[in-house]
C-alpha cells in the first residue's frame, strides 16, 4: 500500500529499489560465470574428451567474441522495443538455454560424425560454435537491460552508484568461478558443469517475474520513494526535449571525425588483452605450471589474479577526479593523463612470463596478470567517458556500439591467432623459439609481449589523432 508523504517522508521511505539493483548484480554474476564454464573446463575436460588443440579452442572463443559484438550493436533497440521486463527474461532464458546447450555436445557429435565423414573433433567444433554463438546472443542484452532498470529506479544522483554495484558482478563471476566449475566438473562431470551454472539463470527469471514491476506498478513502492526515484523528471524531459532538437551524427558519417576514430582505434588495439586472460589463463597455469582448475592452486592463482584486477580497477574512476578537482586539470586532459598511467600497468605482463619460468612459481604470473587487467579495467572505464566528452548526447549509442565492435573484431584476432600460435608452437617443440623459451611458452611470451604494449600503442594512436581537447560539432 503507498503512504503519503509528509514531515517524515524519509524515515516512511521504502528500498524497493535496492532489491532490484541486487537482481541486476546476481543477473551480471550469472553472466560472467556462465561465459567462463569452457575456459575453467577446456584444459581438463574438453581438450581430451573431444581431441581439440588449442586453435580449435581459439576459434570457439573467436566466434564468441565477434558474434557478442555484433549482438550489442541491436540489443540495446531490442530491449527499448520490447520493454526491460520481458527483454531481461528473453535475454537470461536465452542465454541459459545456450549455456545448458554445451552438456550436449558430445552426444550430438558422436552422432553425427558416426552419420557423415566428419572427425569427432571438427564436429564437436561446430556444436559449441552453436552453442557460443546463443550465448552470446543472449548475454547481449544484459548490460542494455541492466542500465535501463537502474534509470527506471534511480534518480540520477544515484545511478553511477546502482550501476557499479551491478557492474561488481563480473567481477565477483570472475571470482566465483574457480571455486564452483571445476569441483563440480570434477565431481559430476563437465556436462554437469554446464548444466548447474546454465540453470542458475533460470531461478533468478523466478525472481524476477515476481519482484520486478516498474516503479509506478509496483506494489512494493510507496509514494514516498516513487516521489525520489522521479525527483529528476522535469530536468530530463527538458533534457529529452533538447535531445531531440540535437542534430545526431549518422554511423557511416562518424567515420569522417578523428575523434571517431580515436577512439575505434583505441577500443581495437586494447580490447583483445582482457579476454585474452579472460579465456586461456586457466589453461596457461595448467600448461606452464601444472597447476590445473581443479586443484587448490589452481583455484588459488585465478582468484588471486582477479581479485587484484577488480580492487585496483576502481582507481579507474578516482585518478581523473583527482587531476580534475585536485590539479585543476581539464576534464579530458586528466582522463588521457590517468589513461597514460593505466596504460603502463599491462606492461606487468612482460614480466610474467620470465619471472614464472625463472623462480618456476606461478604466483608472479598471477600477480602480474592481475596488474595488467586492472590496467585495463581502469582503462576502459575512461575510454567510454571519452566519447561522451568528444560527441554530443545524440551520437554516444551510435560510437559506443561502432568502438565495442572494434574491440570484437580485435578480440577475435587475437584468440584466433593465440589458438593457432600455442598449437604450431607446441608441435614444433624446440624448434620454435623466442626470447630464449622454446615451445609452447615461447607461444605465450609472444602474447603476452603484445598485451603488455597494447594499451602504449592505442595512447599513442588517440593522441596523435586528438592531441588537444576537440569536441565534435556536427
Amino acid at each position: 500500500m503507498r503512504t503519503t508523504t509528509g514531515g517524515s517522508a524519509k524515515d516512511l521511505m521504502s528500498n524497493w529499489r535496492w532489491w532490484i539493483c541486487s537482481l541486476l548484480f546476481f543477473a551480471t554474476t550469472i553472466n560472467y560465470m556462465d561465459r567462463q564454464v569452457l575456459s575453467l573446463t577446456y584444459e581438463e575436460f574438453i581438450k581430451p574428451q573431444f581431441h581439440w588443440t588449442d586453435a580449435d579452442y581459439g576459434t570457439v572463443t573467436s566466434f564468441f567474441s565477434i558474434f557478442y559484438a555484433f549482438a550489442c550493436l541491436f540489443a540495446g533497440k531490442f530491449i527499448d522495443w520490447i520493454g526491460t521486463r520481458k527483454g531481461y527474461i528473453i535475454s537470461i532464458i536465452v542465454w541459459s538455454v545456450g549455456a545448458c546447450m554445451h552438456a550436449f555436445c558430445g552426444v550430438a557429435a558422436l552422432k553425427v560424425s558416426g552419420l557423415v565423414a566428419l572427425s569427432f573433433s571438427t564436429v564437436s567444433v561446430y556444436l559449441f560454435l552453436l552453442c557460443r554463438g546463443v550465448l552470446a546472443l543472449g548475454e547481449s542484452g544484459n548490460f542494455p537491460a541492466a542500465i535501463k532498470v537502474t534509470a527506471e529506479y534511480f534518480p540520477k544522483k544515484d545511478r553511477a552508484f546502482a550501476t557499479s554495484i551491478f557492474n561488481a558482478g563480473a567481477s565477483v563471476g570472475a571470482l566465483v568461478a574457480p571455486l564452483c566449475i571445476p569441483p563440480l566438473a570434477k565431481a559430476l562431470g563437465w556436462e554437469w558443469a554446464f548444466i548447474i551454472i546454465g540453470g542458475l539463470g533460470f531461478v533468478w527469471v523466478f525472481f524476477w517475474i515476481f519482484m520486478y514491476k516498474k516503479p509506478e506498478e509496483s506494489k512494493q513502492v510507496n509514494q514516498a520513494e516513487l516521489e525520489y526515484i522521479h525527483q529528476d523528471d522535469a530536468e530530463e524531459a527538458a533534457e529529452k526535449a533538447a535531445l531531440a532538437q540535437e542534430k545526431s551524427i549518422p554511423m557511416l558519417q562518424c567515420l569522417k571525425y578523428r575523434q571517431a576514430w580515436a577512439v575505434i582505434l583505441g577500443k581495437f588495439f586494447s580490447d583483445g588483452v582482457w579476454w585474452f586472460f579472460l579465456f586461456w589463463a586457466p589453461s596457461y597455469f595448467d600448461n606452464q605450471f601444472g597447476a590445473k582448475s581443479t586443484t587448490a592452486l589452481g583455484q588459488l592463482l585465478l582468484i588471486t589474479l582477479y581479485s587484484i584486477s577488480s580492487i585496483l580497477s576502481i582507481f579507474g574512476g578516482y585518478l581523473p577526479k583527482f587531476f580534475v578537482e585536485k590539479k585543476g586539470m581539464h576534464p579530458f586532459d586528466g582522463r588521457m593523463l590517468s589513461m597514460l598511467i593505466f596504460a603502463f600497468f599491462p606492461m606487468c605482463a612482460l614480466l610474467a612470463q620470465p619471472l614464472g619460468v625463472s623462480l618456476n612459481s606461478p604466483w608472479w604470473p598471477a600477480i602480474l596478470i592481475g596488474l595488467s587487467a586492472a590496467g585495463h579495467q581502469a582503462w576502459s572505464a575512461n575510454m567510454y567517458s571519452i566519447v561522451s566528452d568528444l560527441f554530443p548526447k545524440s551520437t554516444i549509442g551510435t560510437l559506443t556500439g561502432m568502438a565495442s565492435l572494434a574491440g570484437g573484431i580485435a578480440t577475435m584476432a587475437i584468440q584466433k591467432i593465440a589458438g593457432n600460435l600455442f598449437t604450431f608452437a607446441e608441435n614444433a617443440g624446440s624448434a620454435f623459439t623466442f626470447m630464449g623459451f622454446e615451445g609452447k611458452p615461447a607461444g605465450y611470451f609472444i602474447i603476452f609481449c603484445y598485451c603488455g604494449v597494447a594499451y602504449l600503442i592505442s595512447w599513442a594512436v588517440m593522441k596523435a589523432l586528438i592531441p588537444r581537447y576537440k569536441p565534435v560539432q556536427p
